[in-house]
């Protein structure tokens, strides 16, 4: 996957693309996915990385929602456990199973919870992970050494996904590219072109590392912006109703010790009445999430004062040990692009959080809500509607069978390599070429040189945040570090891509105004 050579693709293609793809998140990446899986011709637009925004702040989760069943959503939680199953299959490289203990206090919550997640366990059918159970009390405490034991008096264990979510999009980005589609990012659509009748018949964009603006024909254009696609819809319609709710969710990075063991913790009702997970991931513990309406979308959005206090104070209900602001090691927020209901005033817990189709008049597709695990279905459904109404004909959807870049022949590869599959190999040859590049970039981990290489010649690596926050996903673990390893990243990358000493000055001075947002001081 180059920039370069698919930029000028672009730049050369005269036929009017099948489909012009607007965003490289989730939601954007799973409708090219799928429609290049039809046969379809695909060109997706990215004005920033792949997954810069939402798609890389999520709770780490593949699940159905315990939450979602408790309100009654049972669809979204039969659709989502069965693309669960499909994307551990299709990417085990990147996803895995994990073990989450509800701790007991009462007699009512071990029935309502036992009975809550066999119900969960049925749903999955032949796509379930694990079966459910009730542990004693003095099993919670083996599983989870830090939990509060006084009033304990058992625990629940089920199973659910956990994935890496930034690089599961780099690689859906490259299984895209694979399959013979043009992906790129840092490439912003600056307009919607539209023919005599009214109808949307391509966008204008422009190439942000380069400074080149192109008109780029299709015949159909999809709005997969998330929190930002009110932005895309106004260019269509400038009075357009505000169809976006951002909500935000923030999370704490702290070490693993604050829990003590490998299985995840889920504290199910918490005062906002949302769920609170403790989550182990690379190493490091993830505590969040929260559920606060924010007027305005942002690129980086940051946690409230209020949200730090609440994931730490509800955490210290929970484990001997409370965590503290000088124990958090990054925060970071992400902003849910929930699908705005039509009655003013509802609370951004109550919003579904399943996806919705709008097809302007102008036939601009626009893709809202949704989440991470259901990326493929909501791909799937956006590229039905578009069959349907520009009366296009192509071939059946073959996405759910598709096994992502990078897929692993045999087990995924050991330790920190496994996010690469079958790539990590082809990294490891580099470092035999150049032994200088198994030079670890920082003390405390193991990522080396020959990654940052790796992620410029093929993953569309432009920044020195491209590679520290969604593609080693370091920022988001521990934020000093990321800084220390900045330097050494953007030489790097300087070299790669024949940037000049100016360069690399803009970059560092970015990339630290940027990481000092993800420190709690």
């Amino acid at each position: 996957m180059k920039r370069n050579e698919n930029i000028a693709k672009i730049k050369n293609q005269s036929e009017p693309w099948d489909l012009a793809v607007i965003g490289g998140g989730a939601s954007g990446l799973g409708i090219a996915l799928d429609a290049l899986s039809r046969g379809l011709s695909v060109v997706l637009l990215e004005k920033a990385d792949f997954a810069k925004g939402t798609s890389s702040r999520s709770t780490k989760l593949l699940h159905g929602g315990v939450r979602y069943l408790a309100q009654g959503d049972v669809f979204l939680v039969l659709e989502a456990l069965k693309e669960r199953g499909l994307m551990m299959k299709n990417a085990p490289h990147l996803s895995g199973k994990q073990a989450f203990i509800i701790p007991i206090y009462t007699r009512w919550d071990q029935l309502k919870y036992g009975v809550g997640l066999k119900v969960y366990d049925l749903m999955a059918g032949r796509l379930r992970i694990g079966r459910s159970h009730i542990i004693s009390r003095k099993k919670v405490v083996e599983k989870i050494p830090t939990i509060k034991q006084e009033g304990l008096l058992g625990g629940v264990v089920y199973y659910d996904g956990q994935f890496d979510d930034a690089r599961l999009a780099v690689a859906v980005a490259q299984t895209c590219s694979d399959m013979g589609g043009c992906v790129v990012n840092y490439t912003e659509v600056t307009g919607l072109s539209k023919a005599a009748d009214g109808k949307i018949n391509g966008v204008e964009a422009k190439d942000l590392v380069e400074g080149e603006a192109f008109s780029i024909p299709a015949k159909s254009v999809v709005n997969a912006t998330g929190v930002f696609s009110d932005t895309i819809l106004k260019m269509d319609q400038p009075g357009v109703r505000k169809s976006i709710l951002p909500s935000q969710g923030a999370h704490l990075a702290l070490d693993l010790s604050f829990l003590g063991g490998k299985d995840a913790l889920m504290i199910p009702e918490t005062p906002d009445g949302r769920v609170l997970f403790g989550i182990p991931w690379f190493g490091t513990l993830i505590l969040g999430t929260t559920d606060t309406p924010r007027s305005e979308a942002e690129a980086e959005p940051k946690a409230l004062e209020e949200e730090i206090d609440f994931i730490l104070e509800t955490a210290a209900d929970y484990l001997v040990k409370p965590p503290t602001r000088a124990d958090v090691l990054s925060v970071f927020a992400g902003l849910r692009p929930l699908a705005a209901p039509k009655t003013e005033g509802a609370a951004t817990k109550e919003v579904s959080r399943s996806h919705k189709i709008v097809v302007s008049d102008s036939d601009l597709f626009s893709i809202l809500g949704g989440k991470w695990t259901t990326f493929r279905q909501m791909g799937e459904d956006m590229v039905d509607e578009i069959l349907k109404v520009k009366k296009m004909s192509a071939k059946g959807s073959t996405s759910a069978q598709i096994r992502l870049h990078g897929y692993p022949n045999g087990h995924p590869p050991e330790g920190h390599w496994r996010v690469y599959g079958s790539e990590a190999k082809a990294i490891q040859a580099l470092i035999a070429e150049q032994p200088e590049l198994q030079q670890p970039l920082h003390p405390k981990y193991p990522n080396t040189k020959a990654e940052v290489v790796w992620m410029a010649r093929h993953e569309m690596a432009q920044r020195i945040e491209d590679v520290l926050a969604r593609r080693l996903r370091t920022l988001f673990m521990d934020a000093q570090a990321a800084l220390d390893m900045a330097a050494p990243v953007g030489k790097i990358l300087q070299q790669e891509l024949g940037r000049d000493d100016a360069w690399y000055d803009k970059e560092m001075a970015d990339f630290q105004a940027v990481a000092r947002g993800y420190l709690l001081v």
